[in-house]
């Protein structure tokens, strides 16, 4: 039996997409990253892709104005 990895998925880069525009901020080694977006509908990627987990979760985020925390979920594949 496998159990999953809990360790934040430091140095992996969350990618915000909309309308064209891209945002890249990197996941220091505590897990936390700060960005500052625009509200709107974004799409949320990992570079590098991970390779055998499921990626990042969710993949869609509404931000709207005020909003101050996000938390995702990435599945790098390790157990």
């Amino acid at each position: 039996m496998t159990s999953p990895c809990s360790e934040p998925a430091k140095g992996a880069v969350l990618v915000f997409a909309r309308s064209g525009h891209t945002a890249r901020v990197r996941v220091d080694a505590n897990g936390h990253y700060r960005v500052s977006l625009v509200p709107g509908t974004y799409a949320v990627r990992v570079t590098p892709p991970a390779g055998i987990g499921r990626g990042v979760e969710p993949r869609t985020v509404v931000v709207r104005r005020g909003d101050l925390r996000r938390d995702f979920m990435i599945d790098t594949g390790i157990r």
